[in-house]
């Protein structure tokens, strides 16, 4: 569960959501948030450690990709929560629907 607890920060989220699109150099990463290019660094070393990344090297650049399988391991653990949730938002939809009805039909809940 390393990837859950990389995943605590916001700042390692984004760049998770980032490299889901597509491998990036760190400088071009580092350029999108507002903090210190070591401090990207730190970050996605964690990352990396975490195995939700992987880097490699191309001249002077490194360059970072997503590394999915870690977030399937998550998805897996998540799997049996997922379907409670499931139960509890269809009961919101319910009652939600039925306070529509009764607003319609001049009723108050």
């Amino acid at each position: 569960m390393e990837a859950l607890a990389a995943l605590a920060d916001p700042t390692r989220r984004e760049l998770v959501a980032l490299l889901a699109r597509g491998e990036l150099a760190a400088g071009e990463l580092a350029e999108r948030f507002p903090v210190s290019r070591p401090a990207i660094s730190r970050h996605l070393r964690v990352l990396r450690e975490a195995g939700l990344v992987r880097s490699r090297v191309e001249g002077r650049r490194r360059l970072y990709a997503l590394d999915p399988r870690p977030l399937r391991e998550l998805d897996d653990w998540l799997a049996p929560y997922r379907d409670l949730w499931a139960q509890r938002f269809d009961a919101l939809d319910t009652e939600i629907a039925r306070g529509r009805r009764a607003r319609r039909s001049g009723d108050t809940p």
